[in-house]
């Protein structure tokens, strides 16, 4: 597993070839982390039931409302919750960072973003391992499009994550530690067509610089 410095360049919103210092600095940041940190998660699939509710996780009494979950899951038979997270070794190593300098801290942080996303990868790859011949949708989280935030609690608590990876939901709804990932992944037997793409999915939507001048990341 590799921390892809590409991605991490487009969380600090650097477009274009990058200052060599820039690159060199990200890349030392990268190399901290990586050596100090691991993406831990768990996972656990469910039999998917379909109401007027949206669909739902067959005896949680968990159900996903909105027109989005309803289109990723809708050729599903089962579902999978998912949690991955840095933990509080990085919430530690980003304060002794911000206590040197800002800017450190703010490379460090861009790098940790791509380095949890990168063990969500890994989980999926795990995931799908474990259920040959079926496929994948795309990974979808609380708070994406119109799936309610406050499904946090739910997904957390189905998880046992506050036990396994020391993950907290605050009162609204935010993850502690803070590089924690929650999503939802659909499991079926048919290829899945790429779904959650594009600005009205991203989380950095209402600060994103590239909207803000009319472009977008292209992811």
């Amino acid at each position: 597993m590799k921390l892809n410095l590409s991605e991490a360049l487009r969380y600090l919103g650097v477009r274009g070839e990058p200052d060599p210092a820039l690159l060199a600095q990200l890349s030392a940041a990268a190399d901290k982390l990586t050596r100090r940190t691991a993406p831990r998660w768990v996972w656990r699939a469910f039999p998917l039931a379909f109401g007027p509710e949206g669909p739902a996780l067959e005896g949680t009494g968990l159900a996903f409302p909105g027109d989005m979950a309803g289109r990723m899951l809708s050729d599903c038979a089962q579902a999978v919750l998912l949690a991955c997270t840095l933990g509080a070794e990085f919430e530690a190593m980003l304060r002794a960072e911000q206590a040197r300098t800002m800017a450190g801290a703010a490379l460090l942080d861009a790098c940790a973003s791509v380095w949890v996303e990168a063990g969500c990868g890994e989980a999926e790859a795990e995931i799908s391992s474990r259920f040959p011949g079926m496929y994948l949708t795309d990974r979808f989280s609380p708070g994406y499009g119109d799936l309610p935030l406050s499904l946090q609690k739910d997904v957390c608590a189905l998880l046992d994550a506050p036990r396994r990876l020391g993950v907290q939901v605050t009162d609204s709804f935010l993850l502690n530690p803070s590089k924690t990932v929650t999503a939802v992944v659909g499991l079926s037997e048919r290829p899945q067509p790429a779904r959650v793409r594009g600005c009205g999915f991203c989380n950095l939507r209402e600060n994103c610089q590239y909207r803000k001048e009319g472009k977008t990341c292209g992811a």
